[in-house]
């Protein structure tokens, strides 16, 4: 792998999220990252550049985000790296089947794009993604209730939505983290 790459692909993640904190930041594209190398060590035949772009670089075009228009952000960075085009179109495949809201039932086609699905999915669960949910919550006005109840829509789904068995195994322990959570929650705020 090209190390020299990645460093400046995450130096360039650094810049891109410097002012968010609504848990789509820098920080969560590294754990993303870091997730997807651990579970695509149990998957020697994937490709683990293109792992490490895709990973690093999903949220450098997030909707949520930024204004942009056929993966702009990230296409200039691979772009100015020297990437070829093949590597730039399956990079951004990748990228556009991450997102939950966007790909609720749908499964990337590539192992690389299973992975780094995984990979993001993992980082929305467990006590990471109980701390990034509040953070978002905050960040858009919603009152606590309306933060938990994402708990049942989207996070309590997750486990059973992994694509890899190396995902399903980290998944497992996050998904209980937050059933607990979930318990002492209700508890304590009975009014």
């Amino acid at each position: 792998m090209n190390e020299k790459l990645i460093e400046e692909a995450k130096l360039y993640i650094q810049e891109i999220f410097k002012d968010n904190s609504d848990g789509h930041d820098a920080n969560h594209s590294l754990r993303v990252y870091k997730n997807a190398l651990q579970i695509a060590k149990a998957y020697p035949e994937c490709n683990m550049m293109v792992v490490a772009l895709s990973s690093l670089l999903h949220d450098v075009d997030d909707h949520k985000l930024f204004d942009t228009k056929d993966n702009m952000n990230a296409r200039q960075f691979l772009k100015s790296h020297d990437i070829g085009n093949d590597d730039i179109e399956l990079i951004c495949q990748i990228i556009n089947g991450v997102s939950f809201s966007k790909n609720k039932e749908k499964h990337p086609e590539t192992l690389e794009g299973k992975i780094v699905q995984d990979a993001d999915r993992i980082d929305a669960i467990g006590a990471v993604g109980i701390a990034r949910t509040f953070a978002y919550g905050g960040k858009a006005g919603r009152p606590l209730e309306s933060s938990v109840q994402h708990f049942h829509d989207k996070l309590l789904l997750l486990k059973d939505k992994m694509n890899t068995q190396e995902a399903k195994k980290i998944a497992e322990s996050r998904h209980l983290y937050m059933e607990e959570f979930l318990r002492e929650f209700q508890k304590e705020s009975k009014i």
